[in-house]
């Protein structure tokens, strides 16, 4: 569950650019869900009784892809990046962006070549 001040920006980002469907939104809640190929996330407005001002979050949200190169180039221009699609010596290929919300959110998958690697070693 990720806070936002924005819910239907926060639904039109994952939507509209990440590709996500809109599962639920109560307005009156201050509630939603979306999800994207087995993923699930889901946005609530502030809590105020913890007395939340802004988003925050000290990590990121890892997603597992099949195809990130294919991925980033659909949404690079569409968000702000963190940094480009790369390949990482311990075995993944990803990227990250920030969401409108400046949740920071990481696409990747596993090498296969380092995978196939680590099999036969």
């Amino acid at each position: 569950m990720l806070r936002t001040w924005d819910i239907p920006g926060t639904l039109a980002f994952y939507t509209q650019v990440l590709g996500f469907r809109c599962d639920a939104y109560e307005e009156s809640w201050g509630w939603a869900q979306v999800s994207r190929d087995g993923v699930t996330l889901m946005f609530s407005g502030p809590n105020e009784h913890e007395g939340d001002r802004q988003p925050e979050f000290t990590g990121s949200l890892y997603i597992e892809i099949d195809d990130p190169d294919a991925f980033f180039g659909l949404i690079a221009d569409r968000a702000r990046v963190c940094y480009p699609i790369e390949s990482f010596e311990f075995g993944m290929r990803e990227f990250a962006i920030y969401d409108n919300n400046g949740y920071l959110l990481q696409f990747g998958c596993a090498i296969k070549d380092d995978i196939e690697r680590e099999i036969k070693s």
